[in-house]
């Protein structure tokens, strides 16, 4: 049974997540604020965190940064109020996997939240290692180095990863990238532009000027082969 931490200081909001939660077989663990939920996951693993990003003290951006900063590749989905398409940005480039606006619906959460379990679950099934000049992705150990250092992706990231190089030369549109890797047959195509520049961030000598991860004009981006 997958555990499911949901942190969220409005009640209502809590109680029904929860209560969806607990619904559909997840084992599920509450916190009110930032600070206490970084103390629960520090000593009780969660398989996904649900998070709000308006809390008192440290904010959900605040929590999400420190557990990227500390190696914690549990996928987050972040809740919002703020339903501009920076807010959802901002939340993706601190290590969010997903989000979703409030108001919402709570059936839709429970369906984000099996798309992402779903997701790091497949992890066992894909096996095997692509490698791209001093690039190594192992996807049974689910982990990626370059030349020898082990880099920390999220879980989109991996999956955004780990497509793009297993199809060297190819072209794919921000909407292909969303249903082929993710299995979205809807979503905010920002999504694919952010997890694109964190990788470029992480991946490029020169993430501005990038060589391996590139645009192609009026389509979307491509992978190009180390030669």
């Amino acid at each position: 049974m997958a555990r499911v931490m949901v942190v969220d200081d409005d009640v209502t909001v809590r109680e029904v997540v929860v209560t969806y939660l607990r619904a559909a077989g997840y084992d599920v663990g509450e916190a009110t604020d930032g600070e206490t939920a970084l103390m629960d996951l520090r000593d009780e693993r969660a398989d996904l965190v649900v998070l709000d990003l308006m809390l008192p003290g440290i904010d959900g951006l605040d929590v999400c940064q420190r557990l990227r900063a500390k190696g914690d590749e549990v996928p987050v989905i972040m809740l919002t109020a703020l339903g501009s398409e920076t807010d959802r940005v901002v939340g993706l480039e601190h290590g969010a996997d997903d989000y979703v606006t409030k108001p919402f619906s709570p059936r839709e959460l429970v369906l984000r939240v099996e798309s992402v379990l779903r997701r790091v679950g497949e992890r066992g099934v894909i096996k095997g290692v692509v490698t791209d000049g001093d690039l190594v992705i192992d996807s049974t150990e689910h982990t990626v180095t370059l030349g020898g250092r082990r880099l920390s992706l999220t879980v989109r990231e991996f999956d955004l990863l780990r497509f793009l190089v297993s199809h060297p030369g190819q072209a794919f549109s921000r909407d292909e990238l969303l249903k082929q890797v993710w299995g979205w047959s809807f979503g905010d195509q920002s999504t694919v532009t952010v997890h694109v520049r964190r990788l470029r961030e992480k991946i490029e000598s020169d993430p501005t000027h990038p060589v391996r991860l590139v645009t192609v004009w009026g389509v979307g981006y491509r992978w190009e082969a180390a030669s």
